[in-house]
């Protein structure tokens, strides 16, 4: 199967190493895409308004990446909650409504969408169990990374071999938010004020979801790093959902993280 030249995923060198040739993994930018206009690149967003037929040959590109068809790509609809859909060999295309994904089956892509919020790529090659979390706040903040590593121990994996990397996402020096906002973390746990710093707006905070991130997977046991790229600020490489608002664009696209058991040899 041919990979489409101009594919720039971000290998993480954390997951890289704790995975070896077991485990197949790639943040992709939208560099290599063939949408156009505001979704200009990569675009794999099927919920996004650009044209279905580019989306579809986007997906295409990635899944061939990984030596599969677009049918071995598994993703899921996602809704900013804390569930987790298990894939198995028997995967028929199907996108449930969730945040999050696992398998022990190889050959399967496992894929998750983001444009600011925090794609987490999970990776277990001693016991050959991955999973893919799309972590916005709301995921974070409820338990999307925690569920994660749990249907993944379900399936064989073990806490102390797991590593968890946190893609492309957007930094704290660009996610400004209202106090209804930090209120509502500190409500839950008065410690989650150091992610918040002052802002230039009055009775505002610049929000570190990155950070965050970071700690809840340390916290849960597994190994975990960020790959400390920014989605907000760099516009060549990266959808941003805050940028598009910014500007006030009609909408915008996303671009995709993914990991792949590799097949036993």
């Amino acid at each position: 199967m041919d990979i489409p030249a101009g594919l720039s995923p971000i290998i993480s060198d954390v997951l890289q190493d704790a995975s070896g040739d077991v485990i197949r993994h790639g943040y992709f930018t939208r560099l290599g895409g063939v949408s156009e206009g505001i979704y200009e690149g990569l675009n794999v967003g099927l919920g996004s308004r650009d044209t279905p037929q580019r989306v579809i040959e986007n997906r295409a590109r990635v899944a061939s990446w990984f030596g599969q068809p677009i049918e071995k790509l598994a993703t899921v609809h996602q809704i900013h909650s804390p569930d987790v859909f298990t894939v198995t060999g028997n995967y028929a295309g199907e996108r449930p409504e969730a945040d999050a994904l696992v398998t022990a089956t190889p050959g399967i892509v496992l894929g998750v969408l983001a444009a600011d919020c925090g794609p987490v790529l999970f990776a277990d090659a001693e016991n050959r169990v991955i999973g893919a979390a799309h972590a916005g706040w709301k995921g974070a903040l409820y338990g999307v990374l925690e569920s994660t590593i749990d249907a993944m121990i379900a399936l064989g994996a073990r806490r102390e071999t797991i590593t968890a990397v946190l893609g492309p996402s957007i930094s704290a020096a660009n996610y400004e938010v209202g106090p209804e906002f930090v209120a509502r973390f500190l409500d839950i746990n008065p410690d989650y004020a150091r992610y918040f710093s002052p802002s230039v707006k009055e009775d505002h905070a610049m929000f570190d979801l990155q950070g965050l991130t970071a700690a809840r997977l340390k916290a849960a046991g597994v190994n975990a790093a960020i790959t400390g790229h920014c989605t907000y600020v760099d516009e060549e490489r990266f959808f941003s959902y805050r940028r598009t608002t910014h500007r006030k664009e009609p909408d915008y696209g996303r671009q995709i993280s993914a990991i792949q058991i590799n097949r036993a040899a």
